[in-house]
């Protein structure tokens, strides 16, 4: 096949060299194309220059299930912090937003800090990570799509904490075009990459970690190895009796706001 100049020739993941683009499409009123990774099954844009457009607003106004998946992702975190035994540990939301998922698990009890480079934390105020803190989970929840290195970013994350929780929708195949898969994201422009299994298995080897997945949506990463099974009935557990997965754990709810009450020196 036909090689694609220098400038978009190699995979974002691997570094392989990649073919000619498979697709094309407008994405923020430019043409952007579309190639796949032989190696890894990276399905990847061109080199993203249309990104400070596509953050002017850092949560798309097209995504009407943020709060729903925020309730799903408690969920997740309760099971993966009881899979690895650090139900009382801290937890970084990478990524967080404007700290919905934050102060949702705070409310649970669980210490949970947020972390973001673009988004203004509106919800979680008061519980920034600082990187002196010891750290045994950091979730990056409809994040990795949006990474421009997966590499790099998994090396950032991985400096937060020994496991990684994500989701991250993986791409079907046949690969299909971007008019045919709402994933792409085409009216917002912020999802650059998108993975297979293979391509989570090949950052998983790269960093010597095991891989836990659900084969769609769902997916961490640990230093240690971990029950699949184990996982996945902690996952039933959490969406069918939330209140098992607390026991002995209280709400933070109110010791926040006295925290941060006496912070402001109304106390």
């Amino acid at each position: 096949m036909e090689k694609v100049d220098s400038s978009l020739s190699k995979c974002r993941v691997c570094s392989t060299t990649l073919d000619k683009s498979f697709s094309e499409a407008m994405v923020l009123g430019r043409k952007v194309q579309y190639f796949e990774c032989a190696i890894c099954g990276y399905v990847q844009t061109e080199k993203p220059t249309w990104l400070e457009e596509a953050y002017a607003s850092p949560i798309n106004p097209s995504d009407t299930g943020i709060m729903a998946r925020n309730l799903y992702n408690v969920e997740l975190v309760l099971a993966s912090l009881a899979l690895i035994g650090k139900r009382k540990g801290k937890v970084v939301d990478y990524a967080g937003g404007h700290g919905f998922l934050v102060r949702l698990l705070r409310d649970k009890g669980i210490n949970a800090l947020w972390a973001d480079l673009y988004s203004e934390n509106l919800v979680a105020r008061g519980f920034e990570y600082s990187n002196d803190e010891h750290v045994c989970l950091v979730t990056a929840f409809e994040a990795f799509e949006h990474f421009v290195n997966p590499a790099a970013e998994m090396e950032r994350l991985l400096s937060i904490a020994p496991s990684i929780l994500l989701t991250t929708t993986l791409a079907p195949r046949p690969t299909p075009q971007p008019s045919d898969w709402w994933y792409y994201g085409l009216e917002h422009g912020q999802h650059i990459g998108f993975y297979r299994l293979e391509t989570l298995e090949y950052l998983a080897k790269k960093f010597n970690l095991n891989l836990l997945t659900n084969g769609s949506t769902t997916h961490m990463f640990t230093a240690k190895k971990y029950s699949r099974f184990a996982w996945k009935i902690l996952r039933i557990i959490a969406r069918l009796s939330p209140k098992l997965l607390v026991v002995g754990l209280n709400s933070k709810t109110w010791s926040d706001n006295r925290t941060l009450a006496k912070q402001k020196g109304n106390v």
